[in-house]
Parts: C-alpha cells; sequence; structure tokens
C-alpha cells in the first residue's frame, strides 16, 4: 500500500510541476498592453451572442536610445540609410561577372514582425557581394577601457551557406569606405559564420608583429556549444564581444557567455612566438642510429627447421560420407528454362540454360569429387626469423638543436590593437533577407545591457506574447518532427495507466475456502460496515442458529482431523493407558482435551465449519 500511495503522489507532482512549467513559460517581463479593436468598442452587447475571443497582447515599441557614451549606435528606426556606405569596388581576385559589390541592402521591417516600428539592415541579394559600413563618431583607442560590440542577427530564410560577421575596420591614412573590399584593413572580426554542416562564431584580431611590422591573425579557440540552433530557429539573436583591457575577453549570444579566454593563452597562432626554435641548418649525422631494437647476429636457424613445410595440409583420417554422389555435379542446367524467342545466336552467341542446383544433391551429403578437408599442418613453421634484442647503438630520435629565435619577442599587452574608425559588413551569402539590428559599440558593459534589454528584450517579449501555448508548442514540434507523437502518445497513456493500476485496484480479500485449503488463520470479528452490507438483521438470525445446532454437531472435517483423540471410544481407551501409565500422563491428556474443545467452540472453528 506504502509503494502504491507513494506513486500516486509522484505523479501528482508531476502534474503540478508541468503546470507550474507553462504558467512561467507565459509570463513576460516586458510591460504588456491589451489592445482592443474598434469593432470590439462599437459592438452591441446581446445575450444571445458569442463571447468574442480577447485579441492576444501586444508589445508597444519604443527605439532604443543609448543611456550613455558610446563611440556608436544604430537602430535603423529612421527608415535610411543615411550615415551608411554601400561599397562600390570590385574584387581583385574574382571573375568579372560576381567581381563586383552589387549585392543589394535594404532597411525595413522583419517579414514576420511582432514590434510594428521596429526596422533593421537586410541583406536582399543571394549569391552576391555585399559590402557597407558607417563610420564612428571618434576612433576607438585601446587603451584603459574595455571593448564592448553588440549586434543582432536574423536568419529569416535560415542560413545555407554564408556569414553575419561585422569587420573593425581600422584607422588608416588610406582608408575609403567607398572602396570597402574584403582585403580591406581590419581590427577585429566577429559574428557568426555557416556553410555547410561547420557552424562558427568569429573572433579574430590582427595582431602587429613589434619587430616586422606585419599582422598576423589570431584566431579565438572554438567554443564548445552547439551553435545550431541559432542558425536555424529563425529567431532574433543577440552578439555580444567583449574585450578587457586585462587580454581577457567574452563571447556571448543572447546574453549567456558560450566562450571565454585570455589573448595571451587562448588564441591560435599565439600571440607571442617560441624564444627557441629548431636550428634549421642541422642535419643528423649519418651514423645517427634510432633503431630501439635490432635482430640477434648472433642467433642461428635450428638444424630441423623447415621453411618449406606447407601451412595446410590434407586431413589422412577424414573419411568419404557414405551416399556421396560422386558421378554428379553440383550445378545442372535448368531443364524447364526456354531459349527466348528473340535470342540470336550470331549477336548473342549460343543459348545455354541457366545454372540451378542439382536436385539429386539435396539429400545426399554432397557431389562430386569428394577431396579431403585441410587443417593445419602441426610442423609448419613458417620463414625462420631472427629474435630482436635492444639495440646497443642506439642513440634515441634524433631532433635538431635549439636555437635563440631571431624573430622573438614579448607582447604581454596584445589588448593594445590598432584604433579603428568604422563598422562595416562585408559578406557573401547563398541565402537573402539576413536582419541585422541594434549595432553599438561602447565601452561600458551597463550601457551596452540596458541597450540589449530596449531592442533586443522587446522583441523577445513580443515572441514570447505572440507564442502558442504549451499544447501549440508541442503540436507544431510534433509537426516538425513526428516522431513526437509516439512520445506524446506514451507520456500521456503512461500517468493513466500507472494510476488505474496502483490507485484505483484493491487487493482482494482471500475467501474462507482458501483460509480452509491452507489453514491460514481467518480474522475473527469482521467490520460492522461490511456485515451490515452484506445482510440484513434476519439472515443474521438465521446464521446464529445455524452456528448453535453446528455447535451440537461434530464436523466431518474435526473427526477426520481429531481422529483418536476426542471421539468417546478414543478417550475411553486413553483413559485406560493413561491409568496404566501415570496419573501425570492423565492430568496432561485431560488439558488437551479442553483446549480442543475450545477450539471447537472459537468463532474461527465454527466459521469452517459452516464453509
Amino acid at each position: 500500500m506504502e509503494l502504491k500511495w507513494m506513486l500516486c503522489v509522484l505523479l501528482l507532482g508531476l502534474s503540478w510541476s508541468s503546470t507550474l512549467a507553462q504558467e512561467e513559460g507565459d509570463d513576460v517581463d516586458i510591460d504588456v498592453e491589451d489592445e482592443v479593436g474598434d469593432a470590439d468598442e462599437t459592438a452591441v452587447e446581446s445575450d444571445d451572442a458569442a463571447p468574442s475571443t480577447p485579441p492576444p497582447p501586444r508589445v508597444t515599441y519604443k527605439p532604443p536610445v543609448p543611456t550613455g557614451d558610446v563611440y556608436f549606435a544604430e537602430s535603423f528606426d529612421k527608415g535610411t540609410l543615411d550615415g551608411w556606405v554601400v561599397s562600390k569596388a570590385k574584387k581583385e581576385d574574382a571573375d568579372e561577372e560576381i567581381a563586383k559589390y552589387d549585392g543589394q541592402w535594404a532597411v525595413e521591417e522583419m517579414k514576420s514582425s511582432r514590434l510594428p516600428g521596429d526596422k533593421g539592415l537586410v541583406l536582399k541579394s543571394r549569391a552576391k557581394h555585399h559590402a557597407i559600413s558607417g563610420k564612428l563618431k571618434r576612433p576607438f583607442v585601446f587603451d584603459t577601457k574595455p571593448l564592448i560590440v553588440q549586434y543582432e542577427v536574423n536568419f529569416q530564410n535560415g542560413i545555407d551557406c554564408g556569414g553575419a560577421y561585422v569587420k573593425l575596420l581600422s584607422k588608416t591614412p588610406d582608408l575609403d569606405l567607398d572602396q570597402f573590399v574584403d582585403k580591406t584593413s581590419y581590427t577585429i572580426m566577429f559574428g557568426p559564420d555557416k556553410c555547410g554542416e561547420d557552424y562558427k562564431l568569429h573572433f579574430i584580431f590582427r595582431h602587429k608583429n613589434p619587430k616586422t611590422g606585419e599582422y598576423e591573425e589570431k584566431h579565438a579557440k572554438k567554443s564548445e556549444t552547439d551553435l545550431r540552433t541559432y542558425y536555424s530557429d529563425k529567431k532574433t539573436h543577440l552578439y555580444t564581444l567583449v574585450l578587457n583591457p586585462d587580454n581577457s575577453f567574452e563571447i556571448l549570444v543572447d546574453q549567456t557567455v558560450i566562450n571565454s579566454g585570455n589573448l595571451l593563452s587562448d588564441m591560435s597562432p599565439a600571440v607571442n612566438p617560441l624564444p627557441e626554435i629548431e636550428d634549421p641548418d642541422d642535419q643528423k649525422p649519418e651514423d645517427w642510429d634510432e633503431r630501439p631494437k635490432i635482430q640477434d647476429p648472433d642467433a642461428v636457424k635450428p638444424e630441423d627447421w623447415d621453411e618449406d613445410a606447407p601451412e595446410k595440409i590434407p586431413d589422412e583420417s577424414a573419411v568419404k560420407p557414405e551416399g556421396w554422389l560422386d558421378e554428379e555435379s553440383e550445378y545442372v542446367s535448368d531443364p524447364d528454362a526456354l531459349k527466348p524467342e528473340d535470342w540470336d545466336e550470331e549477336m548473342d552467341g549460343e543459348w545455354e540454360a541457366p545454372q540451378i542446383a542439382n536436385p539429386k544433391c539435396e539429400a545426399a551429403p554432397g557431389c562430386g569429387t569428394w577431396e579431403r578437408p585441410m587443417i593445419d599442418n602441426p610442423d609448419y613453421k613458417g620463414k625462420w626469423k631472427a629474435p630482436m634484442m635492444d639495440n646497443p647503438n642506439y642513440q634515441g630520435v634524433w631532433k635538431p638543436r635549439k636555437i635563440p629565435n631571431p624573430d622573438f619577442f614579448e607582447d604581454l599587452h596584445p589588448f593594445r590593437m590598432t584604433p579603428f574608425s568604422a563598422v562595416g559588413l562585408e559578406l557573401w551569402s547563398m541565402t537573402s533577407d539576413i536582419f541585422f539590428d541594434n549595432f553599438i559599440v561602447c565601452s561600458d558593459r551597463a550601457v551596452a545591457e540596458q541597450w540589449a534589454n530596449d531592442g533586443w528584450g522587446l522583441k523577445q517579449a513580443a515572441e514570447g506574447a505572440a507564442e502558442p501555448g504549451l499544447v501549440g508548442q508541442m503540436m507544431t514540434a510534433a509537426e516538425e518532427r513526428p516522431w513526437l507523437w509516439v512520445v506524446y502518445v506514451l507520456t500521456g497513456a503512461l500517468p493513466v495507466f500507472l494510476i488505474v493500476v496502483f490507485c484505483c485496484s484493491g487487493k482482494k480479500t482471500p475467501s474462507d475456502a482458501k483460509y480452509k485449503k491452507t489453514d491460514a488463520p481467518q480474522p475473527d470479528v469482521k467490520d460492522d460496515a461490511e456485515e451490515k452490507e452484506k445482510k440484513t438483521e434476519g439472515e443474521e438470525e438465521a446464521e446464529a442458529e445455524e452456528e448453535e445446532e453446528e455447535e451440537e454437531k461434530p464436523a466431518p472435517e474435526e473427526k477426520q482431523t481429531s481422529d483418536g483423540e476426542d471421539s468417546p471410544a478414543n478417550k475411553s481407551q486413553d483413559e485406560g493407558e493413561e491409568e496404566d501409565e501415570g496419573d501425570d500422563d492423565a492430568a496432561n491428556k485431560t488439558d488437551e482435551i479442553k483446549d480442543d474443545n475450545v477450539l471447537r467452540r472459537s468463532p474461527r472453528n465454527r466459521k469452517q465449519r459452516k464453509d
């Protein structure tokens, strides 16, 4: 019983927790306004009219405004590309047909926007080069303040192969945004990129070698987080890069850290080269022996070693089975086969019937010429080889000697990168309608978070308010993945089955016949409620009279089980024997007879006699 109640409580707890989860999923942190249409205001109420369904809550959009000092902030809510420069350049290493940066840009709302008035920058063309950039209010200089770059991306049509990353264009004298191309100098590249099944979130910075003055790209280690959802769910995601003066960095998606590290230890290739390198002019000596083991030169092949012995030999003890058909072949021509009517012997050659298994061989142990089976040759040893021994001249694996690295330098502050003065998008995509919004470059994390709450946070609230309930989400998921229907059926049927089995089914009381057969003790008193339900007062009186009559009559079973103990004849015989054996035995026998009489008068025995 305890197990049943525990299972019932567990099932009720699971149902309660799922209800709470659904209620929590429906909560929205952003203020939501219930809008009622004009038709509802002018509608005439009547008793017969069906109750109208209230309209879904709607989030009111307000353009985000920076709450502090920023280097760059763009929400595109003015509806134009003012302040942005579309590149008119051509790629130098591409064919003339695809060399132009002629991909189209537009400022518009998302296709499935839940926020009327919220606009963004949209990459409109597919399979074309796109390049656009915007100037910062003032160049960002890497000194004592952190760098925070943040923007939103929505792959409205998914993404097959393409990028949605931004480039922070370096401040150089020759920077021309009209000629922005892939080779334009940049300081940092950051953002999502995907082609095939390769999902990336780039963080690349160009480091200047202090000795040579050359730049080299340093790539952050790959995140261990599965990025697949961000490219396939067609939702707006927030990408944030935080770079600190102590060389630490964080990469966040939707305000959750998915990658972090240090510029000195978590970039590839490393910022600082090794202090020593292998001497490129060092060569291995001719007498250098790298063999740890060699054949024993003193070993001699034994005289009885036979290298020509075969590995397999016929089994001489084998005997041909009785009934073997030596004259019959294993396969014969099909006697029922007919040459096709269109068979041309000049073109197709002489026609032959297809081969089938010989029916005579089915009942026989075998057909054809019998050969002894092959077994392993016990005398086979193979080609003799001298045993191996430790090489006394072993010198280890040769490596070139180490010399000081002539290009060695130590940059302990890679954060101090080249200043940048513009934000650019230079992209190629096989999918159109990539939506960008709410770019910000600043040094105050609180400013970036507030900007995110005012922009991306509103989108999340609007999408959450418009999303269907738990049942609707489950139905939508099952349409995309039909195998979920099996999970739903099992999940719904299992609790019902367990409740029926463990909570509704009771343990049956054993019948009186079972007690009688097994001699198990039977309860002396029954519940008054059960007695009242089963019989009337008259039946109780009749049963009481039957019990009194049966007390006076010995039961048949009683006679069998107490034969030689309770009958008068046996009592007399026993008394005679007891007198001869002694007074003590007689007294003991008298006590046993009294106990038997008490048992016969007990309600339990009366109940058995009645049955």
